[in-house]
């Protein structure tokens, strides 16, 4: 039975976090302390130093040794079984679609753990919870996130395939990115150079568009920027102050800016069309060509539907509108914003080529290029080397009972002892800098926070009993699975512009609503 002493106890452990992100949202938006540029400054140093030490703070001192197979086994079945589902239903259903298959993974399956998990669950049910949580961020930032790394890119390489190949796609033997490239999210113009061999396959070389390269040298001279660092417990926006439609997410303007000058995109882009990848060139086929010699073509790549603007084009209708699931990569016609949160768009043009019927190049082809893409995504983050340094050590130390140089270990403490209240501090500042709470409207916001709050727990509980889980364990998969929506999944969606307006609801009111829907599951799971 839970006490009112048990209560206070979560409490305890929980308000202060929130103390840290009501001052920096009253510091924004009411007493105006803090500009735009000031708040990226202090995001910068979050994502650049205390998030990845506070993660590698509690991963090394956790020993790897005693991990608990079956939470971990709960937690990977609950994954695999909604990873499941929602593929079949986006392969048989007409409704059904990549993203919708991405973003509703994202809410059930990923939640806060770092954060919030593990304060929380600490003073729910103590310091073997918090053990359990830092089993689940290890599995996160090793293995989740980069899966949906893996989807993102697999989207964004379907994407430019079929704009740019859509009869040809199947022909295509290799890929060549070059190594400016950091992504095919389609936040800057590419170039698709198609060299045809003698016997009619194709071989692709991906480079940034011209306009692209020129822009980027000539701000070469400015302000550096540290690198794209998205995998990690914090976020990029766009402020207000910033008006240009085509600039990059990740400007110097940007809550949690985390992309060099090298990876931003400018202000160009060809017309923007809202939802659609738009030649920036005129497109010649390749398959028009004479086939008997090498031939070189080139098609210039990018995503119109730019991922910050907050504007929506004519023919198009606000997301609050309607409430129905459309298959938006099938769907793909010019009055359309693909990838964007609009649930209900306008049929698909006439002689507008359908995504899915475009014949992919071979698994091997593409799954060599989606890696490819993915490695450098994550050679760039430092959360990746936060979290496998920090894994390392703890192997090393728990076996043979090394202790870190106290040198050493006291810098580190220093700065992720910062890193819980300045994340929360951090989302504090985002949510100040929102125009809207509820950016996607509100019903689909209510159908989010359920995929958040009942669907994922629930899954849990089936996912936990099924691999043997009860008692106290099963009380803790259950209210981990019940966290605010995760932040690292929101700056994917944003990036890649995929529902980022979904996502950014449930980081935000998700955020305001857990403390009583996890002590809701607290209590009637102690009933």
């Amino acid at each position: 039975m839970i006490t009112v002493l048990d209560l206070y106890h979560v409490l305890t452990a929980v308000v202060p976090l929130y103390v840290a992100m009501g001052l920096a949202y009253a510091s924004v938006k009411w007493w105006q302390i803090f500009t735009p540029d000031q708040c990226s400054g202090i995001n910068r140093f979050v994502a650049l130093f205390a998030v990845p030490l506070l993660s590698f703070h509690f991963i090394s001192t956790n020993d790897p040794y005693s991990m608990n197979f079956h939470f971990i086994a709960a937690d990977t079945l609950q994954k695999l079984i909604l990873l499941t589902v929602l593929s079949i239903w986006a392969k048989t259903s007409s409704k059904g679609s990549l993203e919708w298959t991405i973003t509703l993974f994202s809410l059930s399956t990923l939640p806060n753990t770092l954060v919030m998990g593990i304060p929380l669950l600490k003073g729910m049910y103590g310091a073997f919870s918090g053990s359990l949580m830092v089993q689940i961020v290890v599995l996160q930032c090793i293995i989740w996130y980069t899966l949906l790394l893996f989807l993102f890119e697999y989207r964004g390489a379907r994407l430019l395939i079929s704009e740019q190949f859509p009869d040809n796609a199947a022909s295509i033997v290799s890929f060549k990115v070059d190594s400016d490239i950091a992504s095919l999210d389609g936040r800057e113009p590419l170039q698709a150079e198609a060299e045809v061999g003698e016997d009619g396959k194709l071989h692709v070389i991906v480079r940034k568009s011209a306009s692209s390269r020129s822009e980027i040298f000539s701000r070469k001279s400015l302000t550096p920027r540290a690198s794209n660092l998205t995998n990690v417990e914090i976020y990029s926006l766009q402020s207000s102050r910033n008006p240009t439609p085509r600039e990059s997410s990740f400007n110097h303007n940007d809550f949690f800016s985390l992309v060099s000058n090298d990876e931003e995109s400018g202000g160009h882009g060809g017309t923007k069309l809202n939802g659609l990848l738009s030649p920036m060139v005129g497109k010649k086929k390749v398959n028009g060509s004479d086939g008997a010699t090498k031939d070189l073509h080139m098609f210039v790549w990018s995503s119109s539907a730019s991922p910050v603007s907050e504007n929506t084009t004519a023919g198009v209708r606000d997301v609050c509108n309607e409430f129905s699931f459309r298959n938006q990569e099938r769907d793909g016609g010019h009055g359309e914003k693909q990838g964007s949160d609009t649930m209900a768009e306008h049929n698909v043009k006439d002689g507008v080529k359908d995504v899915k019927a475009v014949a992919m190049p071979a698994a091997s082809v593409m799954t060599r290029l989606i890696l490819i893409m993915v490695w450098r995504k994550l050679i760039r983050n430092p959360n990746t080397y936060s979290s496998l340094i920090g894994l390392i050590w703890s192997l090393v130390s728990f076996r043979w009972g090394t202790e870190m140089p106290a040198i050493i270990a006291r810098s580190i403490s220093i700065l992720s002892d910062a890193g819980l209240g300045m994340a929360m501090f951090s989302l504090g500042l985002f949510m100040a800098l929102q125009p809207k709470m509820i950016a996607c409207g509100n019903s689909v916001a209510a159908f989010s926070m359920a995929v958040r709050f009942i669907v994922g727990p629930v899954v849990m509980a089936v996912a936990s009993y099924v691999v043997g889980l009860r008692g106290v364990l099963l009380h803790v998969a259950i209210v981990q699975a019940a966290l605010p929506q995760g932040i690292v999944p929101f700056v994917f969606a944003k990036e890649y512009n995929v529902h980022p307006k979904i996502l950014s609801t449930g980081v935000i009111f998700g955020m305001l609503i857990a403390l009583p829907i996890t002590l809701v599951y607290y209590i009637l799971l102690g009933l």
